[in-house]
């Protein structure tokens, strides 16, 4: 066998830390593991080594497996662009624009290319861990499923259905689940994990008895909640307006950073401001209106799906105003990829809008120009004098600068990005994860928000904290889940003669 699904009653159950965390276990037991998605919808993405773009969630998983990031690991992927329409991605590279309605054409050959991908993960690694998307029970979507029962059918796959008790009716969504499949979908559940308890797991053993008597299978463990588990959302609607993003530590100067960050009705890769939420006194806030810049030290502008629409909404909702005011008082602006396109004189549009040219918010002074061809790329170079590295997904490219300082300088003499007084912009992701250039960086926007009294530590390594995460999900797993029970899925696939539940439908 050497394969399962791990599937939810809902879109953020807990599916990718799931997955993550079992990953984490079996390759700390010495297991060489792969994860798998066979379709994301995310615009959080990574690019990776054999040079294409997959959904971030994969790209953590892969850490904790202890491998490279690969195209094999998540074949498709959706990157919405508005409601109605997505990017589809295919091993890596843009293959088209599609609406849901449209999608359904694709799916059978796509099919395909999912099942040959994960047969030959399945060749090249002990185990690999598949993750679902949204619920295995959309009854509207079963004939053309890719991603759920559709692929557990094609490529033999023991199912588990994962339900978050944290947001209540667990019972209802795990049975419920289980009885909206048909016969043959049901044949492939083995069982049912709990996700986020808080309290004693006592008060829950009623439940799960009744949860086996009803439907024949076991709950193969209760994860608690940890709140210290943050990093990494897959999905950007998991950070709420005006909370503090992560866990952070006291300042160690005597002062705090305030960062807002604009929550772009298309933002991608909002995972950019984490590492800087990790730093002791930086308090990273998500925010969708102008009074909340009022009293933030920094703001930085996320990337965007659907840059010119984003800057549309941003003027719509009063925030382009603020940034200006924020930017002319003499305060850090940070753009990253679409927010640093924002921040330009002009962009020229007729390739993800068909805008042609629009007004940026004027303050760095270069121009935007929109390219057929997405770059994708894992570059490095320096910054604030320090050795960075990062990765690049955009069509978007500068094609004309004016007398702008680089923010980053490459090793052929090119520069990227810019810097004018407080402001400064860059086209690539993962810059804030380079620690050095972090704490320079922090400090020059200290500096120029009047905050003499805040220090950036010197300790913090965002990629020990990344691995200390991955860490306490192989720790949740080894003791909270059956893990004899998970290895006998793995080794032997889903078990024989589970009974199925009737269905009263139609």
């Amino acid at each position: 066998m050497n394969a399962l699904l791990v599937a939810g009653t809902t879109s953020d159950a807990g599916k990718s830390v799931v997955t993550a965390g079992i990953c984490r276990w079996l390759a700390r037991g010495g297991a060489r593991v792969a994860p798998f998605k066979a379709q994301n919808m995310s615009n959080n993405s990574v690019v990776t080594p054999d040079g294409g773009e997959i959904g971030r969630a994969q790209a953590l998983q892969a850490a904790a497996c202890g491998v490279e990031p690969s195209v094999r690991f998540n074949p498709v992927l959706l990157k919405p662009g508005s409601d109605r329409s997505s990017q589809v991605v295919v091993l890596g590279h843009v293959s088209g624009e599609v609406t849901a309605m449209s999608y359904r054409a694709r799916k059978a050959a796509l099919l395909d290319t999912v099942v040959s991908t994960l047969d030959g993960l399945r060749a090249d690694y002990d185990y690999v861990v598949c993750e679902g998307a949204g619920s295995p029970a959309e009854i509207n979507l079963r004939a053309n499923d890719i991603a759920n029962m559709g692929l557990a059918q094609a490529a033999g796959l023991p199912v588990l259905v994962v339900g978050d008790i944290d947001r209540g009716g667990v019972f209802a969504q795990l049975y419920g689940t289980l009885a909206l499949l048909d016969a043959a979908d049901q044949a492939l559940v083995a069982g049912f994990l709990i996700n986020k308890f808080r309290g004693d797991p006592a008060l829950l053993e009623p439940g799960l008895d009744q949860l086996r008597s009803l439907t024949g299978r076991p709950v193969h463990g209760v994860l608690p909640w940890a709140e210290e588990l943050w990093l990494d959302a897959e999905d950007s609607l998991s950070y709420v307006a005006d909370g503090v993003v992560g866990r952070p530590a006291p300042p160690s100067g005597g002062q705090w950073l305030r960062v807002a960050v604009p929550r772009l009705p298309r933002i991608s890769n909002a995972t950019d401001v984490e590492a800087l939420a990790a730093e002791p006194g930086v308090a990273v806030r998500f925010v969708t209106e102008p009074s909340r810049l009022a009293d933030a030290d920094l703001v930085v502008l996320p990337g965007s799906k659907s840059t010119v629409a984003d800057l549309d909404w941003l003027r719509r909702s009063g925030l382009a105003e603020a940034i200006r005011a924020h930017a002319r008082a003499g305060m850090p602006v940070a753009g990253i990829c679409g927010g640093f396109q924002m921040l330009t004189r002009h962009i020229s549009d007729e390739v993800e809008s068909g805008m042609g040219v629009v007004d940026g918010l004027g303050l760095l002074d270069l121009e935007i120009e929109f390219a057929p061809s997405k770059i994708l790329a894992r570059p490095s170079g320096r910054a604030f004098g320090e050795p960075v590295a990062g990765y690049e997904i955009h069509h978007g490219v500068a094609v004309r600068r004016g007398d702008l300082a680089p923010l980053v300088s490459l090793p052929d003499g090119k520069a990227e990005g810019g810097v004018a007084e407080s402001v400064l912009g860059t086209h690539w992701h993962g810059l804030f994860e380079n620690d050095a250039f972090r704490r320079a960086f922090l400090r020059w926007a200290a500096e120029r928000a009047g905050r003499e009294g805040f220090e950036p530590a010197a300790d913090t390594v965002f990629a020990e904290v990344r691995a200390g995460q991955l860490d306490l999900l192989g720790d949740l797993v080894e003791k909270h889940l059956d893990t004899d029970a998970l290895r006998r899925l793995l080794d032997r696939g889903v078990p024989a003669g589970l009974p199925r539940l009737r269905q009263e439908l139609g």
